[in-house]
């Protein structure tokens, strides 16, 4: 049987999962717990083959789940862990696989009803395997097409350096004097970025703007 410890915040959803997990003869809940600390501690205590956790709990109630699983595999790299979203965001499942995906898994919450798929998750991570929910797996393979085709993949290096330097509000004197440039080698890098990125007719404050939007945009953070 492979032990599990399952962690999710909402009282009647925890109790009424591990009811389900406790229908099958593959696995036993050794714990259940409510938030990122209690999680942590119980899987010192019982060291479970397996974790089932909700991706929001508190004390955040924001990525605690994607947390846990990152400090467990790192503290004991014999644990699975499976984490349950309600949703399927992509960027979620990315932070948790982007450092390997063996002995994880990301599930939607929704696969908690069907009992010996949730075994099975739980199986295979245990085993060192990974488990990925295959709408999941469309958000991913999404992205990475998304990723591919934007223009900011056209960019090299150096103006992916220079335009991280514009997002942060440096003008060119600055961003040279970062990178050990010349001022003259700067404008080439801005010119040939604008170029790539569709702005060579735009007004110049109004390229430097949409230049630093689209890179938030793709680094996922606010515009």
């Amino acid at each position: 049987m492979v032990r599990v410890v399952f962690a999710e915040d909402n009282y009647l959803v925890r109790e009424g999962t591990a009811a389900l997990l406790a229908q099958s003869d593959e696995v036993e809940v050794v714990a259940t717990v409510g938030d990122l600390e209690g999680l942590l501690a119980a899987v010192a205590e019982h060291v479970p083959e397996a974790v089932l956790t909700d991706i929001r709990m508190p004390p955040t109630s924001t990525t605690e789940g994607i947390d846990a699983a990152k400090r467990i595999r790192a503290e004991h790299p014999d644990v699975g862990v499976v984490v349950l979203s309600q949703y399927a965001e992509e960027e979620y499942a990315y932070e948790l696989l982007r450092e390997g995906a063996a002995g994880l898994g990301y599930l939607l919450k929704e696969r908690v009803a069907d009992v010996e798929e949730l075994v099975r998750a739980l199986s295979e991570v245990a085993k060192g395997g990974s488990v990925l929910d295959p709408r999941v797996v469309e958000a991913l393979v999404a992205r990475k097409d998304k990723l591919e085709h934007s223009p900011l993949a056209q960019l090299t290096d150096r103006e992916r350096e220079v335009l991280q330097h514009m997002a942060e509000g440096k003008n060119n004197a600055a961003i040279a004097k970062a990178l050990f440039l010349t001022e003259r080698a700067v404008e080439k890098h801005i010119n040939s970025l604008f170029h790539k990125l569709g702005l060579s007719e735009e007004p110049d404050v109004h390229r430097r703007v949409m230049a630093v939007l689209a890179f938030l945009r793709e680094e996922g953070q606010p515009a």
